[in-house]
């Protein structure tokens, strides 16, 4: 089986089911994905696939070293890679290309992609935490309040809820329902959100995933 394929974010819409409910849904460009390389167990020690995504643009200034190691698989140097799982009975071979008709209607996956930067921000953004009073004289309004004792430890303990960089984080979304699939437009709609910004690269995996404390 293969685990997963690359894709873009192409945005957020709306869809009606029969009962004339309206759920919200994520459109995807899943692929095409060319097989660049397969890792094997006996030469790599692991098998998985190394899979190009299939863009408009390519590579401008290719080196020897990319031109040969895109020259087995018989595609043009592309800007992304990446490795996903790979085990089962059928057989793929370097030049091979995946679509999204590997998934089908009610299936669900886990996306991936790196969420929207938000730039430096306060802690009432970034923890959500309530902030002071609001009146004139309180002048405790967005502030953290105290971030550790004085006399002991005398230092600020690490992994203290504080202000800095927000977000361009990777996340995942687990157990994503794809609710359609074009597959002449090379399209998925998953029921939900998912991370990152419209035209953002995203890993979609398939199968349901468990959170971990459960």
């Amino acid at each position: 089986m293969i685990e997963g394929i690359l894709g873009k974010k192409v945005g957020m819409t709306q869809i009606f089911d029969e009962a004339g409910n309206v759920y919200p849904v994520t459109v995807i460009e899943a692929g095409p994905c060319t097989v660049i390389q397969k890792k094997t167990r006996e030469k790599d020690g692991y098998e998985a696939l190394q899979l190009g995504l299939v863009e408009e643009k390519t590579r401008k200034h290719p080196n020897k070293a990319e031109n040969g190691h895109f020259k087995r698989s018989g595609s043009p140097v592309l800007r992304v890679l990446r490795e996903v799982k790979y085990h089962g009975p059928e057989e793929i071979k370097e030049g091979d290309q995946l679509l999204v008709d590997m998934f089908e209607v009610g299936e669900k996956v886990q996306v991936t992609g790196i969420s929207k930067g938000k730039g430096f921000q306060g802690v009432m953004r970034r923890h959500g935490f309530a902030g002071g009073e609001a009146g004139h004289g309180s002048m405790f309004h967005r502030a953290p309040g105290s971030i550790g004792a004085s006399s002991y430890p005398s230092r600020v303990i690490k992994g203290m809820k504080m202000a800095g960089r927000m977000g361009q984080d990777r996340v995942s979304v687990k157990n994503l329902k794809i609710v359609q699939i074009d597959k002449e437009n090379n399209l998925i709609l998953v029921k939900g959100a998912v991370p990152g910004a419209d035209g953002g690269l995203v890993m979609i995996k398939k199968g349901s995933f468990k959170a971990k404390n459960s």
